[in-house]
Parts: C-alpha cells; structure tokens; sequence
C-alpha cells in the first residue's frame, strides 16, 4: 500500500508537535461571542457541530426508501441538469408562491468552475464553528439525491426531504400550468432547499450554483457575499468559449452592494469580474492580493496552512484534505466568512483562530482525491474537465508515494475528454476505459479512441462496465511484485466517482 507522504517536520506522536496541538486543542470562547458575529441572528442551539456520514446511505426504513425513490423518480422526469432554458422565469414564480422563502435568511453565493463545492463544505464548516445555523445546497450528488440540501453541515434526513417534496409538489404543479415548460428537475430541487431552509429555520444559506450565474435558477437569492472560485473551459456550449465569456454569465451572481471574493483568475476573467463589480458597487477581495495562502506543506492525512484573511493571519490550520487547489480553495473559504461578519470592510479584526482551526479540521469533501480502499490504495476524484484534472494529477503526485498509478476513466458525452486525458496521461502507467450507467455517459469505445491517441494503444485497456474496469485496474496494481507501492485513481465524472464508491463499499 502506498500512504500519504508524512510531514518531515509534523508527527502526530510527538505530543509538542503543532498537528497534535490542533487534534487535540480544546477552545474556550465567550458563548455570546457567536451572536455578535452573527449579527444578532439565532445560536445552533439544538443540532450542535456538523456530524455524521457526508455520503448517506438508503434509508433503512422500506416505506422510506420506497417514498424515496417516488420521489426521485418524479423529479427524473422533468428536464434533466443539462437541458435548460436560459431564464430564472420559472423558479421566481415557484419561489412567489412559497412566499419567497429565500429572503427568510442571508446568503453566501458560489460560483466558478472548479473548487465549487469543496468551497462550499469550508464555508459551512467555519460558519458551523461560530455556532450558526447553515444550510447548504450543492450539486451533483456523489451518491444520493439528500446530498444536495444539507443542513447543520449534514445531508437532509430522507423523511424531510420527501416531505419537503410533498409540501411544495402543489405549487411545483401550479407554476408547470402557468409556464410554457415545466420547471426542470434542478429548479424543483433548488425551491425545496429554499423551502427547507426556511422551514429549519437557518441562520445562513451556503448556495453553489448549478451552472453559470446569471440564470443560474439559484439566481433568486440577492446574497451578501458571492463567491468565484476558479474559472476554466467547462460547458462551453451553454456558457461561452472563452473564460471571459464564462466570466460575463457567471458575473450575474453579484448583487448591489455585495462582497465579492475572487480567486485566482485568467486576467480576461478577472476583469470581466471587476467590471460588473464596478457597475454595482459591489466591494472586491481578490486571491493573491487581499487574501491568499501565506504557506502550505504536506502532512499527514492533508495539509498544513497559513493563511491570510482580508482581516489577518491565521497560522497552523490543518487541512484534511490533499491537493494545493484545496489550500486555495480554503483561503477563499476563510474570505468568504469573513466578509459574511462585516470583517475587513466594516471591522478591523480577525476570527478566532482556535475556532477557524477547529472548523478546517472537520472539513470533508467526499469524492475528492478521496482514499476509499488499501492494498492497493484506490483513490477517487471527479475532475471532470482539463482544469479540474491537472488539479488533481499535481495534488495526487504531491500527496502519494505510488511507484505505478493505474487511471479508471469514465466521462460524460460534450466533455473536453482530450484535454482531461492528456492532463492524466504523466502520471498514470495505464488506464482503463468505462463508463458509467448515466445516459449522459461516453461510450467507452468513443472515449477508448481518444485514449489511444493520447497514451498509445499497449497503455490503454477498456472495460465498458465499471465493476469489471475496477477489478481489472486493481489487478494490474497488484500484478508485480516489484510495483508494490501502485495505486488506482478513478476519476473523469461525479457519477463515475459516485458509483464506484458504492462498489467499493464505501459508504
């Protein structure tokens, strides 16, 4: 088996190390601390810390699941995630006959193209900390459809998200008969995490848009904060050609008024960015300028940080995850909340930093360089475009030790397949083609062709169903002795990821 590369300067063991001292440190903070923080808004009373599996199971209730399903099952018959109609048209009218229970509480916006939703999970884990109240909605799911609306930094418990379902179905029904098309499947899910997060009630919204921004069906929330993580060619038939033309849609999520905390982007993106920040008035914190990641080494089981914040530094924060985007990822995390309590524009101070340490610590993000199995050591990851792999190949060569990486690779049809194969092809010795069971899957002889060209056809064996492509690539791992220390990587989509970790038993 091939583990994560230790630290030469952090063991856990030495009790006077710093990585022990963050395991182990218990905080001591003034109970009414959280509620000057937070604006005088509500306490987590109730839920207490983030807790439980990020990746739930099916419900082991029979009724449950069988209602689950019921449900899962009328949503996939509505416009899948890829089919839109370019307009918040519909889940305005859905969300005024709820009674726009997005206002009910302030909100946190995220966009980009990669990082979205790892970002989120930080920002939901610092907001925890300070003993708020979140929701969160994300997408896609890795395993299942509850994934998406979490609250108290937990996926929705199945009987809420049915009756979720149930309670907002009549005027889901109402806004079908009023419009030209039928609200799709993600602008129902969005209206029942509004609702939900309404119902909770949550003291703030974590909100990753589904695609784009500007009629992004998220789009109907006017958030205090909007977030852009890292922009790159992705969904270029919706989106744009250029990271400038993705800019000017994504750009759409910033409101009046607004912080917006901007990562590391290409120049023609960034400007696109401070332009519409200009024309609303919105204030700008930009990665590598007001705040970023000060240092970063590897430790065991992820990362150690400094980072600095729009209102300071915030030294021996670990990270238990792998991969540099990931330290990037928690500075605009850390910017995100801080510009959320008024910290840097209204307030010269910083967080506590027991309690961002705290929060970092609990950090997960499942199906991102995620380690599910030993000897050999499979990771999954779901970089899904060229971006998103090279993040991936640098933070896997910098986290692990493998002498022979073997890739499992199953995309989706429209991707830049090319370009995410030739962001792998250094780093795994072979790879073997599938696919998954979505629709949306490539044809794993269309996407073996590619692969061919990238690596060569010796390096290159297909496996159309992905249970038969992990054995085969789990045996190549262990095929030689000499090639003790080699891994699998399954990678190329979410559902790939998501499937696979159910194969694994993973739960």
């Amino acid at each position: 088996m091939s583990e994560p590369r230790p630290s030469d300067r952090h063991d856990a063991s030495d009790p006077d190390d710093t990585f022990a001292e963050i395991v182990d440190e218990e905080t001591q903070r003034d109970p009414d601390l959280a509620v000057i923080e937070a604006g005088s808004r509500t306490l987590r009373t109730q839920s207490g810390p983030p807790q439980g599996e990020a990746v739930p199971d099916r419900p082991a209730d029979p009724e449950t699941d069988r209602a689950l399903r019921a449900v899962e099952q009328e949503l996939a018959g509505r416009w899948g995630e890829t089919k839109l109609e370019p307009s918040v048209t519909r889940i305005a009218a859905l969300t005024d006959v709820l009674g726009e229970p997005q206002r009910a509480y302030p909100s946190i916006h995220i966009t980009g193209t990669n990082g979205k939703t790892s970002t989120a999970r930080m920002i939901e884990a610092l907001l925890g900390a300070f003993e708020l109240r979140t929701g969160r909605y994300t997408s896609p799911h890795v395993q299942s459809i509850t994934e998406r609306i979490s609250l108290d930094g937990a996926p929705i418990d199945p009987e809420r998200f049915i009756e979720t379902y149930n309670d907002i179905k009549p005027y889901v029904e109402m806004v079908d008969a009023q419009q030209p098309y039928r609200l799709s499947f993600f602008e129902v899910l969005t209206g029942m995490a509004y609702a939900a997060f309404a119902d909770a009630p949550v003291d703030v919204a974590v909100v990753e848009v589904g695609m784009g921004g500007t009629w992004d069906a998220t789009n109907v929330i006017d958030a205090s904060v909007a977030v852009v993580t890292p922009i790159s060619l992705d969904h270029t038939d919706r989106l744009g050609t250029t990271p400038a033309e993705i800019a000017g849609e994504k750009a759409g999520i910033i409101k009046q008024d607004a912080t917006v905390i901007l990562a590391q982007q290409p120049v023609d993106a960034a400007q696109v960015m401070l332009k519409k920040a200009v024309e609303v008035d919105a204030t700008v914190a930009r990665e590598g300028m007001e705040f970023g990641v000060v240092s970063r080494e590897i430790a065991v089981g992820g990362q150690l940080l400094t980072l600095r914040g729009v209102g300071g530094e915030y030294d021996n924060i670990f990270l238990p995850l792998y991969g540099a985007h990931q330290a990037h990822n928690a500075a605009v995390a850390l910017a995100a909340v801080e510009a959320f309590f008024g910290i840097g524009a209204e307030q010269a101070r910083s967080l506590d930093v027991d309690v961002v340490r705290k929060a970092f610590l609990s950090v997960l993000s499942p199906g991102r360089l995620e380690v599910v199995r030993s000897s050999p050591t499979v990771v999954l990851d779901a970089a899904h475009n060229p971006a998103g792999a090279h993040a991936t190949a640098e933070g896997i060569s910098e986290a692990f030790s493998f002498s022979r990486l073997i890739g499992v690779v199953g995309a989706s049809d429209g991707k830049d397949v090319r370009g995410l194969l030739e962001a792998f092809e250094p780093i795994f010795a072979e790879i073997v083609v599938t696919q998954n069971s979505s629709p949306r899957a490539m044809d794993a002889d269309a996407l073996a062709a590619v692969a061919v060209e990238v690596f060569g056809n010796e390096r290159v064996q297909v496996e159309p169903r992905l249970d038969d492509a992990l054995e085969a690539a789990i045996t190549l791992a262990e095929e030689e002795a000499e090639y003790a220390g080699a891994g699998v990587l399954v990678t190329g989509s979410v559902i790939t990821v998501g499937e696979a970790r159910l194969l694994l038993g993973r739960r």
